[in-house]
């Protein structure tokens, strides 16, 4: 045979062994889902048909009660909508707080755009439970903001914001807007400044400019910094469980107290795999529906 046809061979084979050698660098990350998210997925899915009629010292026999889920919804329907509405304001007074944030950042902070985006992400050095903890002080009876409102007529004498769903909607957008600010900023930051400039050619009025150029461009932001923000709040407790009283508990406090205080684990299960059908259910309709199904 030819020596140069052999090295040819040769050649053509090296792309796509190396090709065939990537799919490894999967494995690592696909044994990782495998051990800590499918399989305790499927072992929750078991749990949740148990006989409800079993206790954590004698056993739970597996009956295959699908009944479960009906009557864990029927049960706690107010928290699944409760959880809903308080993601959902979360979410939704985030974007408001976050796109001009993220936008100044992008556009307008020139040589502080490094300073701006750390103190973004600054409240990340400290614990998420010091940060809830923090406005107990901040929202508390004798504090300042309570004080401030009482004195602008805003709050009567009496009045408080502790213990209220003012306060766990506060703490869920203080602790999830960085969430929101920072995929904003991703999309933001890639406009091409260009395309603005060519819109106030045109006769584009600022407000016309960023309806038509700016905003579509930053959808794929906009859509993921939602999708961060929504999902772990709807199923956040930390924040009701420390600013807020049993009247503003969420999904996430009923799960957490089934699971560690009453040990009903097929009730627990049930709840915690019908909220995540529910929000991946959502997920898929916002994100058809905002038309960016590449994020999928």
């Amino acid at each position: 045979m030819n020596p140069s046809a052999t090295e040819a061979v040769n050649v053509t084979d090296k792309p796509g062994q190396r090709r065939g050698k990537g799919w490894l660098l999967l494995v690592p990350g696909m044994l990782w889902l495998l051990m800590f998210f499918l399989f305790p997925t499927v072992q929750l899915f078991f749990t949740s048909l148990y006989d409800p009629s079993g206790s954590f010292e004698q056993g739970y026999a597996m009956t295959w009660h699908f009944q479960n889920y009906a009557d864990a919804i029927k049960e706690t329907s107010d928290l699944f909508v409760r959880s809903f509405l308080y993601a959902g304001i979360t979410t939704l007074v985030c974007l408001l707080l976050a796109y001009p944030l993220a936008y100044a950042i992008a556009f307008k902070s020139g040589r502080w755009k490094n300073v701006m985006l750390v103190l973004v992400i600054a409240p990340f050095f400290t614990s998420f439970l010091l940060r809830t903890l923090s406005w107990q002080a901040i929202l508390a009876d004798q504090g300042p903001v309570t004080g401030f409102l009482r004195a602008l007529a805003i709050l009567p004498d009496d009045g408080r914001l502790l213990a209220t769903p003012i306060a766990v909607v506060a703490g869920l957008i203080y602790n999830f807007l960085p969430f929101m600010t920072l995929p904003l900023y991703a999309s933001l930051d890639k406009v091409d400044h260009r395309l603005i400039e060519a819109a106030g050619d045109l006769y584009s009025s600022p407000f016309t400019g960023f309806r038509k150029v700016t905003l579509p461009l930053s959808m794929p932001g906009l859509v993921s910094g939602t999708l961060l923000t929504f999902i772990p709040a709807s199923g956040d407790y930390i924040n009701a469980e420390l600013l807020g009283t049993p009247r503003e508990y969420m999904l996430g406090n009923r799960i957490q107290s089934a699971f560690l205080v009453e040990q009903n684990y097929p009730l627990a299960a049930t709840l915690s795999l019908s909220l995540m059908l529910l929000v991946v259910v959502m997920v898929i309709l916002y994100i058809r529906r905002s038309g960016t199904e590449e994020l999928v």
